[in-house]
């Protein structure tokens, strides 16, 4: 963990806490000590305790009175939370985009999709192919043109973030078989603006995250037909 620089320091604290946990180091539902992180970043337990509220806010660390601050856990129950309000806000971001945006704009998600693809082809590695694919999805809310809705989205994006990392680790080979695919079709319905259809594909697209998610943390791989 990179120590925090001397400006804006809750603010630094809580970028480098939130990059070590979206690298997997704290794990999911690991402590977060307030002591330990201050020696760690090299600053006070108060501006690590204003960057771990930060983090709170954003969905991405839990405080419980008198067990501190952990990171949170891929729960079917938090999962479902989660990915619900996403789908909601992804269906409107499409829905918007299709209506909104220039066709040069609709175009650069096609390229977006074309460098996941050629990302997978060469092999890349699940956090490249993540970074890619959230990558179209920040872009499609910029190019939905609503301040509020970006700020939604922002305030899942994180949790949102670990929980894929979580998909990924447990069902890799289903992630790299649907994620092109799956891309593709909206960036075409988009850019084809077929509005209603794109925003009905981007809910079913969530959707099919959260299922095959909550089936492996219950045991069970990912059903075949998610798409």
């Amino acid at each position: 963990m990179r120590r925090a620089r001397r400006r804006g320091l809750a603010h630094e604290a809580a970028d480098r806490i939130r990059e070590s946990i979206l690298q997997g180091s704290p794990p999911p539902g690991a402590p977060l000590r307030e002591v330990d992180l201050a020696t760690r970043l090299d600053v006070s337990r108060g501006s690590v305790r204003e960057g771990l509220a930060l983090l709170e806010q954003e969905g991405l660390v839990v405080s419980q009175w008198h067990r501190g601050a952990r990171v949170i856990e891929p729960t079917p129950t938090e999962v479902d939370e989660v990915y619900t309000v996403r789908g909601a806000l992804e269906r409107l971001a499409a829905h918007r985009a299709a209506t909104r945006a220039t066709d040069a704009h609709l175009a650069e998600l096609a390229g977006l999709v074309h460098a996941l693809e050629h990302a997978l082809a060469r092999g890349a590695d699940a956090p490249e192919l993540l970074r890619l694919d959230l990558g179209f999805h920040d872009r499609l809310y910029e190019l939905a043109d609503n301040t509020r809705l970006q700020r939604a989205w922002q305030a899942v994006r994180s949790p949102v973030h670990l929980f894929q990392l979580t998909r990924i680790r447990l069902g890799h080979p289903h992630y790299r078989e649907v994620v092109v695919d799956e891309h593709r079709a909206l960036a075409d319905l988009l850019i084809r603006r077929e509005a209603e259809a794109a925003a009905r594909h981007a809910e079913a697209h969530v959707a099919s995250a959260r299922d095959a998610l909550m089936r492996m943390l219950r045991g069970r791989p990912p059903a075949t037909d998610d798409q």
